[in-house]
């Protein structure tokens, strides 16, 4: 209960006049409030460390007050982010900038790797000429003050990170969590040095250096992904199927796209499929309340596209349904929608979707000639295919 009243009350230092912390400008708020506090505690150990490092000689300690410093600054772009994010929708930028939450993690996992690689040359010039530590009391008193501030830290911005559902605090909490492994590890190094007399500074200092840049890396893996386009992910996928098959008249849906412009910018579209005899009319009513109940409900700006489909033609339904089976004999994860059959003089056009896996992708051809080859051996017609293959970020349902 204490832990929840101390982030309760950090919540309230930001959001003041919203309850819903997902709301873009409440989350906004706690997010500049993080690096707020990012700076100064990540300044106040910069230069504890750096001033204890300098006095005992030891390059792990100042490495690491090195990489607190590093943090100050990566503290400071990521509150840049965060400002520039909460920036609204203009002509040149239709979908807004919270995209710029993601360029600002980008740019602090981009500096993580510049700090690892300078820490790693100079560990490896204190391995190569190494020089005595001199151990304090008051260095160990810092390096333990540190570890406690950076759990600390870990814990708000872990916590924070998930309440508003933010990749930039995830990984400012991982950076913090890191943070109190290496400086348990120089802790270690200069220990061993006072009571045993091995010189192995230079040699945590390289290991805090790599462990920095494969931090670095992974930083940089996760904020580049969402900038180039992720897949949505199944919770999301639920919600909007959800959305759209609550209504009656919703036979099924395919082909779901989601688009991220950042937090609390997010795009969707979906075909949904009705009864052909259906009134036109009262679908569009229908549709409309869908893509308005997504928006006020969850935050997505859905469109749905509506796809009138055939469902009293038996020998239709009876060719869907052996095309169906032919395909998930080759992957049981292939669908098909949209299906329509064209009788001509000679033979039978069938045209459909098929929801292609990716492990699949450019063997549309060969899926394409073993299909028809299936069909015309069942003896009945000659049939030909006509294909779209679709990418299987969702499919919902064949048609």
């Amino acid at each position: 209960m204490g832990k929840n009243h101390i982030l309760n009350r950090l919540i309230h230092l930001a959001v003041k006049d919203s309850e819903d912390i997902q709301d873009p400008k409440a989350r906004l708020a706690v997010g500049k409030l993080s690096g707020a506090i990012g700076i100064v505690c990540n300044l106040i150990l910069a230069g504890s460390k750096l001033l204890v490092g300098m006095l005992a000689s030891s390059m792990s300690i100042m490495a690491d007050g090195l990489n607190n410093l590093s943090d100050a600054a990566s503290s400071i772009v990521t509150l840049i982010g965060f400002r520039l994010a909460e920036k609204p929708a203009d002509a040149d930028h239709p979908y807004g900038h919270a995209r710029y939450e993601y360029l600002s993690g980008l740019a602090v996992a981009v500096m993580i790797i510049l700090i690892g690689f300078e820490l790693a040359r100079n560990s490896v010039e204190k391995i190569l000429h190494p020089t005595a530590v001199e151990f304090s009391l008051v260095t160990g008193v810092v390096l333990i003050f540190s570890i406690l501030v950076k759990s600390s830290m870990f814990w708000m911005n872990e916590n924070l990170g998930k309440m508003i559902h933010s990749n930039t605090l995830a990984a400012t909490a991982a950076d913090s969590r890191n943070d109190v492994i290496t400086t348990g590890a120089v802790l270690l190094a200069s220990l061993v040095e006072v009571f045993t007399g091995f010189q192995i500074d230079g040699f945590m200092g390289l290991a805090v250096a790599l462990f920095i840049l494969y931090s670095g890396a992974n930083l940089a893996k996760e904020t580049i992904s969402p900038l180039l386009g992720e897949a949505a992910n199944p919770e999301l996928q639920k919600i909007i199927v959800d959305c759209v098959t609550s209504c009656p008249k919703v036979l099924g849906c395919h082909d779901l796209m989601v688009h991220d412009y950042g937090p609390g910018q997010r795009f969707a579209s979906v075909h949904v499929e009705m009864d052909k005899d259906e009134d036109p009319l009262v679908c569009h009513e229908l549709i409309d309340g869908m893509e308005r109940d997504c928006l006020n409900n969850h935050g997505i700006h859905l469109v749905i596209h509506y796809d009138p489909v055939v469902t009293d033609n038996p020998q239709l339904e009876r060719m869907k349904e052996i095309v169906a089976s032919i395909l998930k004999v080759r992957d049981t994860h292939m669908t098909i929608h949209d299906f329509r059959m064209v009788p001509g003089e000679k033979h039978i056009n069938l045209i459909f979707d098929i929801a292609l896996p990716t492990e699949l992708q450019g063997k549309e051809k060969e899926i394409q000639g073993a299909l028809e080859e299936a069909l015309n051996n069942l003896g009945d017609s000659t049939y030909q295919t006509v294909i779209t293959f679709d990418p299987i970020a969702f499919n919902g349902g064949e048609a």
